[in-house]
C-alpha cells in the first residue's frame, strides 16, 4: 500500500504545485514511508508516499514511461505476473520488475477497457501526456480509499482526506446528514464522507476528467441473478470450483518481495485462508488479539489452529486502558465518528505486525459478506418465514436455534425485537431494519439543532441508494448486498480495515475479496451458500479437509472489543464530556450526555444502545476537535 495525492487545475495558475503537493504528502506519510515522490505538469501535480513491498528497488513513484503515461497508484495487482507476459508479447519493454509499470503497459495496449483485466486492490491517478486526460480509479471491493473535493475550477485528491487539508481553501465544516446516517449505519453512505465538500470514489468506479470534459463510470458491478436464475450445480461441484478459487486468490496474494504474514482471529475464515497458505507450502507467521474479558476473548480457537498447522504465533494483548488511551489515534486515522471500540485493537495490531518486521497480512475479511456467514442473514430468513403467517405461535421461536443459551425472557425480547416490522417483508431493507433501528436509538442523545441540520433522513437515502435491479433479487441477496456495499465497504474495510492497517504501514490483502471469488459466489442461491440456518455451508465443505472440525462447527461468533466500558476512566473523559465541550461542538444535549456519562463511570452500561451511544458521543467529539477545530492536543497524540 502507498498514499496518493494530487491536484488538477485544467484552468487555473494558483501557487507551485510542488509545494502544495510535499504538503499533502508529508499528511500521509504513515501510508509510505519508505520512498516518496512528486511529479508536475502545468495542469497536474501527482504526490506519492511508498511502502515498497515489490520491486523495492525499481517501484518509484509517480511512474512515468516513455509513452507519456504517469501514475500515482496505491495497491497491488495480484495477477502482473500473467498480464506481464501478454504485455511483452504484445511488445512492451519492461524497465522494472513491478506491478506499476504492469499497470501503465496495460492502460497503454487495452485503454479503458484494462480495468476488467485487473485482479487486484488498488487506487490511483493515472495521468496521460498527450491526451491531456487524468483517470482516477478505485477497486471493485473499495478496500483501498480515493477522496476528491472540486474548490475555484481544480479537483484535489488524496488517499486520506487529512492529505487535502493543507490545499483546500476553507477549513473542514461537517455533513450532518452525513453523521445522521453514521448513528444509522455506522457510516455515511457512500459517497458521503462526514465532512461537506468531500467525497469517495465508489468501489469499482473511475472519473476521468480531460479537455473534453468529466466522465464517470463503473467498470465493476456488485450483483445477484434475478431470483430463480442462478446457478443449479449441486454443492459438491460448487464446492470444488469455491476450492480452486480461494487457493489462486491466496496464492497470488502471497506474491511479495518482503515476508507476508496472516491475521488469525480463531474463526472460519482467517483459519481457512492460514491454513491455505501451510497447505500452498509456506509456514506463515499469525498474529492475533486477545482480550481478558472472555465474552469477546477467540484465544482458545486461535491457539487450535497454530497448534494444529504449526506455524509461529505472535498474540498480543489488549487491555480497557489501551483501548480508552488509543482511541483518539485510531479516530485520527479513521476521520470520522465510530461506534463502537473494534478499530482500535485492530490498530494496535497493525503496529504490533510492524514491529515484527512484517509489511503484509493476509486476512479472511469478506467472507462473511460473501459466503452469508452473519447472524444477520440467519434472522432475515427467520424473520421472512415468520412473515408469511405474523400470528403463529411458533414461527418466532426459531429464534431461539440462533441463540439456544437465552432464557424464555431474553426470547420474548428478542420477539419484540425482530417482531417489528414484519409488515415490510417485501422490502429491500427488511433484513437490516431492526438492527439499524436500534443503532438510531443513539440519536436519542442529539441535540435539536443536529435534528434540525440532519434532517433525520437516513433510511430515505439507503432506500434511493439501492439499485433498482435489486427489485428482482431473492431476498438473502437484498440482505448480502447492504452489508457488502455498505458496511463492509464503507466501515469494515474502512476505519476497522485501510486505515487501521496503514496506521503502522501494514498492507491488508483479503483472498474472498478475489473478484473471481466474488462474481462466482454472487452467481448462487442463497440456499446454496446458507442451506436451512448453517451459515457459510459452502465455504465449509471446500476447506473441510484443511480446518479442525472444532473451528469448523464453532458458532459464528464476529469480532467484538471490551466497548464504551472500557472508556470509563479516560483521562479525556470529563473534559470532552463536559457541558461546555459538548455545547460548543453542538452536535449533542449536554443534559443527556450527563446522565450518559454518569451511568458509564457507575458501570450501568448495560444495553448495546446505550454502549454504541457513549462511544458514539466520545469519538464524535474527539473527530470535531480533531478535524473541525483542528486542536493540536488530539492531533499530536494521535499522529
Amino acid at each position: 500500500m502507498c498514499g496518493v495525492a494530487g491536484i488538477w487545475q485544467p484552468d487555473v495558475s494558483v501557487t507551485p504545485l510542488r509545494e502544495r503537493l510535499e504538503k499533502m504528502a508529508a499528511r500521509i506519510s504513515h501510508r509510505g514511508p519508505d520512498d516518496r515522490g512528486v511529479y508536475t505538469h502545468e495542469k497536474l501535480g501527482l504526490a506519492h508516499t511508498r511502502l515498497s513491498i515489490i520491486d523495492v528497488a525499481g517501484g518509484h513513484q509517480p511512474m512515468r514511461a516513455e509513452c507519456g503515461l504517469v501514475v500515482s497508484y496505491n495497491g497491488e495487482i495480484f495477477n502482473y505476473i500473467e498480464l506481464r507476459v501478454e504485455l511483452e508479447q504484445a511488445g512492451w519493454h519492461f524497465k522494472s520488475q513491478s506491478d506499476t509499470e504492469v499497470l501503465l503497459a496495460a492502460y497503454h495496449f487495452f485503454g479503458d477497457e484494462f480495468l476488467s483485466k485487473l485482479n487486484g486492490q488498488f487506487a490511483f491517478a493515472l495521468w496521460d501526456e498527450k491526451k491531456q486526460t487524468l483517470l482516477l480509479a478505485r477497486d471493485h471491493a473499495g478496500i483501498h480509499p480515493l477522496f476528491i473535493s472540486r474548490q475555484g475550477g481544480e479537483l484535489v485528491f488524496a488517499s486520506e482526506i487529512k492529505a487535502l487539508v493543507p490545499v483546500l481553501k476553507n477549513s473542514l465544516q461537517p455533513d450532518h446528514a452525513a453523521l445522521d446516517q453514521i448513528f444509522t449505519f455506522w457510516t455515511p453512505l457512500p459517497p458521503a464522507t462526514g465532512f461537506l465538500g468531500i467525497e469517495q470514489l465508489a468501489p469499482g468506479e473511475c472519473l476521468q476528467l480531460s479537455p473534453q470534459g468529466e466522465k464517470r463510470w463503473t467498470f465493476f458491478q456488485w450483483q445477484y441473478p434475478r431470483a430463480g436464475e442462478e446457478r443449479k450445480e449441486n454443492l459438491d461441484q460448487l464446492a470444488h470450483e469455491l476450492r480452486e478459487l480461494l487457493e489462486d486468490a491466496v496464492r497470488i496474494r502471497l506474491r511479495a518481495d518482503v515476508p507476508v504474514g496472516c491475521y488469525l482471529s480463531g474463526g472460519l475464515d482467517s483459519s481457512a485462508t492460514t491454513a491455505l497458505v501451510s497447505h500452498l507450502g509456506q509456514k506463515p507467521s499469525t498474529f492475533s488479539v486477545n482480550f481478558s474479558d472472555p465474552d469477546v476473548d477467540e484465544a482458545q480457537w486461535q491457539q487450535q489452529l497454530y497448534t494444529h498447522l504449526g506455524v509461529e504465533h505472535q498474540a498480543l494483548q489488549v487491555s480497557d486502558c489501551d483501548i480508552a488511551t488509543q482511541l483518539p489515534r485510531a479516530v485520527w486515522h479513521a476521520e470520522r465518528p465510530i461506534l463502537r471500540t473494534a478499530p482500535v485493537p485492530m490498530m494496535l495490531l497493525s503496529q504490533h505486525v510492524s514491529s515484527h518486521g512484517f509489511k503484509v497480512v493476509l486476512t479472511g475479511e469478506g467472507a462473511d459478506e460473501v459466503f452469508a456467514g452473519y447472524d444477520l442473514f440467519k434472522e432475515a430468513k427467520v424473520r421472512h418465514f415468520w412473515a408469511r403467517n405474523p400470528d403463529s405461535a411458533w414461527r418466532w421461536k426459531l429464534l431461539q436455534r440462533l441463540y439456544p443459551w437465552m432464557d424464555l425472557g431474553s426470547l420474548n425480547y428478542l420477539k419484540r425485537f425482530f417482531g417489528d416490522n414484519l409488515q415490510h417483508a417485501d422490502s429491500a431493507l427488511f433484513s437490516h431494519l431492526p438492527r439499524w433501528r436500534n443503532t438510531a436509538q443513539c440519536k436519542q442523545f442529539f441535540s435539536a439543532s443536529m435534528k434540525k441540520a440532519s434532517g433525520d433522513a437516513a433510511l430515505e437515502s439507503v432506500a434511493r441508494w439501492m439499485p433498482i435491479e435489486a427489485k428482482g433479487w431473492a431476498p438473502g441477496h437484498h440482505a448480502q448486498y447492504l452489508e457488502s456495499r455498505l458496511l463492509m465497504d464503507a466501515y469494515l474495510l474502512s476505519s476497522q480495515g485501510d486505515r487501521m492497517l496503514m496506521s503502522s504501514s501494514v498492507e491488508g490483502r483479503f483472498p474472498f475479496l478475489d473478484p473471481r471469488l466474488v462474481q462466482f459466489a454472487n452467481s448462487l442461491a442463497p440456499h446454496q451458500k446458507m442451506p436451512g440456518l448453517n451459515e457459510k455451508a459452502l465455504l465449509k465443505r471446500a476447506v473441510a479437509d484443511l480446518v479442525p472440525q472444532s473451528i469448523l462447527q464453532r458458532p459464528k461468533q464476529p469480532y467484538r472489543a471490551p466497548d464504551a466500558t472500557s472508556l470509563a476512566n479516560a483521562e479525556y473523559m470529563t473534559d470532552l464530556l463536559s457541558p461546555r465541550s459538548i455545547s460548543q461542538a453542538g452536535y449533542f444535549d449536554a443534559n443527556k450526555v450527563a446522565l450518559l456519562w454518569r451511568k458509564a463511570k457507575a458501570g450501568k452500561l448495560n444495553a448495546t444502545r446505550d454502549q454504541m451511544a457513549l462511544t458514539g458521543v466520545v469519538s464524535t467529539q474527539i473527530w470535531h476537535q480533531q478535524y473541525i477545530e483542528g486542536k493540536s492536543h488530539f492531533v499530536s497524540a494521535a499522529a
